[in-house]
């Protein structure tokens, strides 16, 4: 789980660098999770973790304000929230997930990607079961955290498991634990500094340098398109 995790971590990290791509998305999730549950963040969860994600990515606060403003406006476009799955190079397995105002548009973009990269999307169902989803905590390890304390103290509130890499902690948690453990967190005063729902791989596959390459040119495509709020594979 640790390795493809942080290979799909780091490597997003890197495409999502420009602002132009990264702020537009953000906003989109904010907006949704608005209109979905409503404006104040304090009654809707799935609100206050967009705009904390936000705020981790230095998402101007009149940005975080206008999305908001945009999802209770009479006109504000109404976004279907849609998973896809496919095959790419090389045989890997990736799970796009899409927040879109336009359904036709956005399968008919997503399919031009595989099919241009060799590969192909798949009846949605046929390997989501090969993928586990997960909420996923990233704290910064300077907060004079005891790792064992800590373990002990969110047990109760859904914690699976715990992981380090370089400065960040990662508290692994069932994907319906998302709410029982941000409340723990809220109220043990430990900074998150992104929360979000993953889709992690039961199982993984190698690829070398080159076929690598390969996945990477699709993810590319895929990750640039405005639609596309997040992005899981199989890679190990």
């Amino acid at each position: 789980m640790g390795r493809a995790f942080e290979y799909r971590r780091e490597s997003k990290e890197r495409r999502w660098d420009k602002m132009s791509k990264l702020f537009p998305k953000l906003a989109k999730a904010i907006t949704v999770a608005a209109k979905e549950g409503g404006p104040d963040p304090d009654l809707n969860a799935k609100l206050r973790t967009a705009i904390q994600n936000a705020k981790a990515q230095n998402m101007p606060k009149d940005n975080i304000e206008a999305a908001i403003k945009r999802a209770m406006g009479k006109d504000a476009e109404a976004y279907t929230e849609i998973v896809y799955e496919g095959k790419g190079p090389h045989g890997v397995l990736i799970m796009v997930e899409c927040a879109t105002d336009n359904p036709t548009r956005t399968v008919a973009n997503i399919k031009s990607y595989f099919n241009k990269a060799g590969g192909s999307l798949v009846p949605n169902g046929s390997f989501e079961f090969m993928f586990e989803r997960k909420s996923v905590f990233e704290i910064d390890k300077n907060q004079n955290i005891n790792l064992e304390e800590l373990e002990l103290e969110l047990i109760d509130a859904g914690l699976s498991e715990i992981d380090q890499h370089d400065d960040t902690i990662y508290l692994y948690a069932a994907y319906t634990d998302f709410g029982s453990m941000s409340k723990a967190l809220e109220e043990k005063k430990i900074a998150v500094r992104k929360a979000s729902l993953k889709r992690i791989p039961t199982s993984t596959m190698s690829f070398t340098e080159e076929q690598l390459a390969d996945i990477e040119k699709l993810l590319d495509r895929i990750e640039d398109d405005d639609d596309v709020q997040a992005v899981f594979t199989n890679i190990g």
